[in-house]
């Protein structure tokens, strides 16, 4: 979650431009123009701030611009009356501290990978916020973290649109944001590359990376660079991948947040092979697997054997790859949110049977690797099935079923918008 300063001057804000707001009806109520309030003792220009929520009255003006409206002074300052406000403020009070649980346990549970239990802890601090004494950037944060844990799920669409309503909200707030706007960007960069529209998802990583430039938040940088590298390695631009990917690792590493900087080194070792530095990416991956089971995150140990696989599949020896795609595999333990993971790990493994003339078992293999991205949603991860069932059915000598599968993929991977 933000830090408490930041919620704290955005909740300032918030209620500045509420006060703002009851003292311009109750003017307008009262028939009054700003100078005919403001009266010998202010100036029209004061009034218009105030009710603009540029500047917060003292308590003594508050006082006198409510005996000259006729109304009580707390009901003014608070938008209710000051019998009302002792029992409302405790209320609030419970309310805010709820939603505080709520959000972080939520968080808690994402980071474990419990994601639908997150969803309905979300979820209530969703309802909580719905309250007019929360702001517009405090229910965008609880979209978020909606959005963010869809996305887990593979709800690709419901995520997208989750992160759009609390990029609106956040917008139309006019409290300072700019650090979750920018996390919001990075998130709905994932949903873009996962449909397929590279031309939106690299729209929004440079505009989540302009936004992080001003922001002094190390996490927020960290996401934005990370995001950027994903896109920059798909587009082909390795170089520049592997540097923002160093960028992202830093930030990471200077958090002390060593579950990202794992991630980010297995990605280093993935996009050294692709340069030709097949040694220095060994022992990144090797890193990248020890970090993991230090933190006794599986599912990250089992993504980076997957990627030696890959590695050793490339390299002739076919198999180590199909040994470490199993313990990949083992590892990952079909969890929901590595699905792209799970399904790499048994195109790998089908790779490394098909080079062995273990057809039967390679099919089997191919098979699950596409039910996997099928469930994904992304046509280029099944595209990738298809080519692999199409060179097993040309080793099988069905040349037709090949060329069918060959033609499928290709038309999949037009529809990928770069």
């Amino acid at each position: 979650m933000r830090d408490t300063a930041s919620r704290t001057t955005r909740k300032t804000s918030h209620e500045g431009l509420r006060l703002g707001e009851r003292l311009r009806q109750l003017r307008v109520a009262a028939g009054l123009t700003q100078s005919e309030l403001a009266g010998d003792r202010f100036s029209k220009e004061y009034v218009s701030q105030i009710e603009r929520g540029k500047t917060r009255p003292t308590a003594g003006t508050i006082e006198w611009l409510a005996d000259r409206l006729g109304v009580d002074a707390g009901f003014l300052a608070s938008g209710v009356a000051t019998d009302e406000r002792a029992r409302l403020e405790g209320a609030l009070s419970r309310a805010e501290a709820l939603y505080e649980a709520l959000c972080g346990s939520g968080l808690a549970k994402m980071r474990i990978g419990a994601h639908r239990s997150a969803l309905e802890l979300f979820n209530e601090a969703r309802e909580i916020c719905e309250a007019g004494s929360f702001s517009d950037v405090e229910r965008a944060e609880v979209l978020f973290w909606l959005g963010s844990c869809r996305y887990q799920l593979s709800s690709v669409q419901t995520a997208l649109a989750l992160l759009n309503e609390a990029l609106a909200l956040a917008d139309r707030s006019g409290l300072p944001c700019d650090a979750l706007k920018a996390d919001i960007l990075s998130w709905r960069s994932r949903c873009w590359q996962r449909q397929r529209d590279f031309v939106a998802a690299r729209d929004d990583v440079e505009r989540a990376l302009e936004l992080s430039r001003g922001v002094e938040d190390l996490r927020t940088i960290g996401a934005a660079f990370f995001q950027a590298s994903l896109i920059a390695d798909r587009e082909g631009h390795w170089v520049l991948a592997r540097n923002y990917a160093e960028r992202a690792r830093e930030a990471y590493a200077e958090l002390s947040d060593r579950v990202h900087v794992g991630q980010l080194t297995n990605n280093l070792g993935g996009l050294n092979f692709l340069l030709g530095n097949t040694d220095q990416a060994v022992t990144l991956l090797k890193e990248s697997f020890s970090i993991a089971l230090d933190l006794g995150r599986d599912a990250d140990a089992g993504r980076a054997v997957s990627s030696l696989a890959q590695i050793h599949l490339r390299t002739g020896d076919v198999e180590q790859a199909e040994e470490q795609a199993r313990h990949a595999l083992e590892l990952l333990d079909d969890r929901v949110d590595y699905i792209d993971e799970v399904g790499s790990a048994q195109l790998v493994l089908g790779r490394a049977l098909l080079e062995q003339d273990r057809l039967d078992e390679a099919e089997t293999a191919f098979t699950a690797a596409e039910t996997c991205f099928g469930q994904l949603g992304s046509g280029s991860h099944r595209a990738a099935a298809w080519v692999a069932r199409g060179d097993l059915a040309a080793r099988q000598g069905d040349h037709k079923r090949a060329a069918d599968l060959y033609r499928t993929a290709a038309e999949a991977l037009q529809d990928v918008r770069f």
